[in-house]
């Protein structure tokens, strides 16, 4: 599986932005979708994850109601609505797929490359 991030940039806080993660490569009816971000000097964070074949999404307590992650099976693609985005929220943003239902990146075996979100205050 590839997967390629887009849609990064700068934005004010309380802006919004949309990510793409394409996917190619397998079937994907399997495999669960994730979000991931890593901010400069923090570990790596879950955001969000949606099921490929049931579209059934959990996200992140400190992200509910403000992110949504969707797909679209005709584009292989997954996206993350981010709204109402705050200056600490200013990470690299990474997908992921994989095979089971976790919040764990240990777990994923496929990444896309990151794309960066800058949020000023």
């Amino acid at each position: 599986v590839q997967l390629q991030a887009s849609g990064g940039g700068l934005v004010q806080a309380g802006g919004s932005l949309r990510l793409s993660c394409a996917a190619s490569g397998r079937t994907l009816s399997s495999y669960v979708m994730a979000w991931f971000r890593q901010a400069p000097g923090k570990e790596r964070e879950f955001v969000g994850l949606i099921s490929w074949s049931s579209g059934n999404t959990y996200h992140a307590d400190s992200v509910k109601g403000r992110f949504t992650i969707s797909r679209d099976n005709t584009k292989n693609t997954v996206y993350l609505q981010m709204n109402s985005l705050k200056p600490e929220e200013t990470a690299v943003y990474y997908c992921a797929a994989g095979t089971g239902w976790t919040l764990k990146s240990s777990n994923y075996g496929y990444w896309g490359q990151g794309t960066l979100v800058t949020v000023s205050s």
